[in-house]
């Protein structure tokens, strides 16, 4: 693999910007990392396993969220990259033709969704076999709920990717002012919830923070940071707002959890679009450094190896987690898990169970990171219909975020499974033309011809 990722890396055109792929790489492992660290299990006195979170029992780890908690770094690129696709897309697309939007966002649906398949198809059978065998039923929804939290996120992204084209149209027409509209509507979201407290209306949220995070991604892109200048002073401004309305003000200091069930993040609050607008500031401040030193082979190639697998740590890092917790509580009696997370012998064990999960994760990788890259073209190269690019798409983020919501298990089911939201995924895909199950909604070109 680093063979192929030195090959990869050679053969960059100079004019890429290698700071993108690093950031891309840097965020998704700070998230692994970070949940690595986070959960922790251990056995009580009584021999019983018990569920540690070390954000409840050490409050000064609140702070370690702030570098942790990348997402918004997350959606810089994608904002970077989104805009560089579409403006691509529109530049080879001739004159009068049709369907360019349709095509562009299901192709990036493919590369999206694709690699989730295997994971949501894993746990949906461990599911049912585990509930034909007797295991309690709670127990499995813990398990299942552990292992595919990083799914939930993807159906946001998704969303935020499909308004692309308003998007970047927006920052073309109104520049700065297309990213400054977000910051009214996510306080206004805020005063709503904490203030009016109307029920559910904090969740659009998830599109005024990161849909403000993607234009900012826009203006990198059209090199409106350039000047190091402007980057220092987004830092230093989003810091101080950050610090002014945690530290002295009403939202908790951790961007993950805290006490008392306040999330951060979920949904995103006025303090996580500060700490997005703080991160974006540093990262792009650091950019002429960063660029520097990919220019380096070595770190580049790590570069594009970490880059050709993302997706699938990402997707498998808490399978890998579940894995190792459940071999060490069931083949070995919970040998190692005495330590109660956040004492000195916890975290000196740390580095060897972050040892563990990487090698328990290196298999995964093995197996499934080729669906990272094995993408054929959507519907044999036919344009979708409108109808189901829209019931495809919605079809997937529902399923996706059912995920978290509602989970792929059921109480009452006698397979241990909610049917609805584990296939709603893979008929979206199919919808769109794509995926395992898209030869059940295919036609045949003449009937594909009458029916667009």
């Amino acid at each position: 693999m680093w063979s192929k990722a030195r090959e990869l890396a050679q053969m960059a055109p100079p004019e890429r910007n290698r700071w993108v792929d690093f950031l891309r790489a840097v965020s998704i492992l700070a998230v692994v990392f970070g949940h690595w660290l986070m959960a922790g299990l251990y056995v009580d006195d009584a021999g019983e396993l018990q569920r540690g979170d070390l954000l409840s029992v050490a409050n000064w780890t609140h702070w370690l969220t702030w570098g942790f908690q990348v997402m918004p770094v997350f959606f810089l690129v994608g904002g970077f990259s989104n805009g560089m696709s579409w403006d691509a897309t529109l530049r080879k697309a001739t004159p009068g033709q049709t369907g360019v939007y349709r095509d562009w966002l299901a192709a990036r649906v493919q590369r999206l969704i694709a690699p989730t398949f295997p994971v949501l198809l894993l746990w949906a059978v461990l599911a049912v076999i585990m509930t034909q065998v007797g295991l309690e039923r709670g127990q499995i929804r813990d398990a299942t709920e552990a292992a595919l939290i990083p799914v939930w996120f993807l159906s946001v992204y998704l969303v935020v990717t499909a308004c692309t084209p308003l998007t970047r149209k927006a920052w073309e027409r109104f520049g700065w002012l297309s990213f400054a509209i977000y910051i009214p509507l996510s306080m206004l979201t805020d005063w709503l919830t904490f203030s009016a407290g109307v029920p559910y209306v904090n969740f659009t949220n998830f599109l005024w923070v990161f849909l403000a995070i993607h234009q900012l991604g826009f203006a990198w892109r059209d090199g409106r940071f350039d000047s190091r200048l402007l980057a220092l002073a987004t830092f230093v401004v989003g810091l101080a707002i950050l610090v002014a309305i945690t530290v002295y003000g009403f939202y908790p200091v951790s961007m993950v959890s805290a006490p008392g069930g306040f999330s951060n993040s979920l949904p995103p609050t006025l303090a996580l679009f500060a700490l997005g607008v703080t991160q974006v500031g540093l990262v792009l401040a650091l950019e002429p450094l960063g660029r520097k030193m990919l220019d380096n082979l070595s770190i580049w190639t790590a570069t594009v190896l970490m880059n050709g697998m993302i997706m699938t740590v990402y997707l498998w890092h808490l399978t890998a987690f579940v894995l190792v917790m459940t071999v060490m509580w069931i083949g070995f009696g919970g040998a190692g898990l005495n330590s109660v997370p956040g004492t000195g012998e916890w975290w000196a064990s740390r580095p060897l169970w972050l040892g563990v999960y990487i090698l328990a994760l290196l298999p995964m990788i093995a197996i499934f990171a080729k669906h990272e890259r094995s993408f054929g073209p959507i519907r044999g190269g036919r344009t979708v219909p409108k109808a189901r690019v829209v019931a495809g798409v919605f079809l997937i983020c529902a399923g996706l975020a059912a995920t978290a919501g509602v989970t792929i298990t059921s109480e009452q089911s006698w397979s241990g499974i909610n049917l609805v939201v584990v296939a709603a995924p893979f008929v979206g895909a199919a919808l769109l033309g794509f995926g395992p199950m898209y030869k059940w909604f295919s036609k045949t070109p003449a009937e594909e011809g009458s029916s667009s």
